[in-house]
């Protein structure tokens, strides 16, 4: 509440501090009287005076928890952090604490991973296209399974292995033909896409035909499938695990063999405003064993080892971005625009997906009106954009502090240097302590890898004699 208890011309008047929607905001996210934003115990204007703006603040106590659930649900399966979400050596450290395993898809989130030695039987390697050096420095890290995505890449890592005189525990990633209720470019379950063999077509059951014939290079122990990300019901997951169970059932009676291991990928949707409505963790670990077990017992199955690849519904919640707004800039008729300090290149999702935020004045009350702004960024486009329709006071002004929830994944990870902007730290809060895990970029970092030749200034320019060739 605010301090003032009465009104005059000298004395403001007193405006209610909306309360916060708990399950948009971090865990430990408050708000104190004066209507400055708390989260991991620290007031965001003294953040921000310390840590500068834009910036990420992590709830490492949300994200540990949120990992803790993962891990109860599946206590006899894998829980797989998708490390694509986000991923630094603090988090890679904190998912080997709470006995999580790590999802990684390219040589350098693998980097990243053999940097804090993280155990390689826990780590699971995706990815349509991985390289040769990338699929050897898999094997020589021991890592604990590769998911196979083509029939290029069977006999990609066939060959790696043989040379490295291992035989390399696999996944064979299948396209269920399973539509999941989310944006196009974030469904990987139906048939037209990049990912995975068709279950449709035939192509999984002859993949997993030709993995089984490489025995001396490839152990096969198990399917994979993942059908988008964003959703929030498990009908989806149910019809997936009934076709897989239906494909592990088919390989039984094809090749006399039962796979142990049923990986159903990741997905499950956060809520990034209060109309959403994410699944309880538990129920969703709950319905996916309950789905399984009665498909298994259907087949006369054994019921496999479950896995499940959670990335944005551990992560997601746990962050917001702190910026400062610089120009406020009204449109009477049309809109008012709110610019903050960053903008697509640390949320490329609003211009990429279409996605929907909500947005907060966090560093004062504000006045009791409130109006219906655009918030943007500072970038030279007009797509620039970080919230669509928020709701902010009327009287937000140059200086204040907003914030948006509800950035952990995805943000940080997909942000960019676009107008040479150097990309913001991420600051992880817990108890009142506060530490930078990856540090904001600086004009000389981006200066650093600009290859300055003098000499060759004029290379570019015909040579002597060359003229009018």
């Amino acid at each position: 509440m605010s301090q003032a208890s009465g009104a005059s011309a000298t004395t403001p008047v007193a405006v209610p501090v909306a309360p916060l929607e708990e399950q948009v905001w971090p865990a430990t996210a408050a708000l104190d009287s004066d209507g400055v934003l708390r989260v991991g115990g620290l007031r965001v204007d003294e953040l921000a005076d310390e840590f500068g703006t834009p910036a990420f603040f992590l709830d490492e106590d949300d994200f540990r928890a949120r990992a803790q659930a993962w891990r109860a649900g599946f206590p006899d399966g894998d829980v797989y952090y998708a490390g694509k979400a986000f991923l630094c050596r603090a988090v890679a450290r904190w998912v080997a604490d709470e006995g999580l395993s790590l999802d990684v898809c390219t040589g350098g989130e693998l980097a990243v991973a053999a940097s804090v030695d993280f155990p390689p039987a826990r780590l699971l390697f995706h990815g349509n296209n991985k390289s040769v050096e990338e699929l050897r420095r898999a094997v020589a890290y021991g890592v604990g399974r590769i998911v196979l995505d083509s029939f290029a890449e069977i006999e990609r890592l066939a060959t790696v292995a043989r040379a490295a005189g291992v035989r390399q525990r696999v996944l064979i990633r299948v396209t269920p033909g399973v539509e999941a209720h989310t944006h196009e470019y974030i469904a990987t379950g139906q048939e037209d896409q990049k990912f995975g063999f068709s279950l449709a077509s035939g192509a999984a059951l002859d993949a997993i035909g030709r993995v089984l014939a490489a025995t001396d290079a490839l152990e096969l122990v198990g399917l994979h499938a993942h059908i988008g990300s964003q959703i929030f019901d498990t009908a989806g997951f149910g019809l997936a695990a009934h076709r897989m169970v239906g494909l592990l059932a088919t390989v039984r009676d094809a090749h006399g063999v039962e796979l142990p291991e049923l990986d159903l990928g990741g997905g499950l949707g956060i809520a990034y405003t209060g109309e959403d409505a994410p699944l309880p963790v538990a129920d969703v670990a709950d319905r996916l064993h309950t789905i399984v077990g009665k498909e298994c017992a259907s087949a006369g199955l054994a019921v496999p080892r479950l896995a499940v690849e959670p990335g944005r519904a551990m992560v997601g919640p746990t962050t917001i971005t702190l910026y400062r707004v610089g120009t406020v800039k009204e449109l009477p008729g049309l809109r008012t625009y709110v610019s903050v300090d960053g903008g697509m290149s640390d949320n490329i999702r609003t211009a990429l997906y279409d996605a929907r935020y909500t947005a907060r004045l966090v560093s004062r009350p504000g006045a009791a009106e409130h109006h219906v702004v655009t918030l943007v960024g500072k970038h030279c486009e007009s797509g620039d954009v970080v919230a669509h329709d928020v709701s902010l006071p009327a009287d937000v002004a140059p200086g204040d502090l907003v914030a948006v929830p509800a950035t952990g994944a995805y943000h940080r990870s997909m942000a960019s240097n676009y107008n040479h902007v150097g990309r913001p730290p991420v600051v992880a809060v817990r108890a009142g302590a506060a530490r930078v895990v990856v540090r904001r970029e600086t004009e000389d970092d981006l200066l650093r890898l600009d290859v300055d030749d003098p000499a060759g200034a004029g290379a570019a320019g015909p040579k002597p004699g060359e003229a009018g060739r």
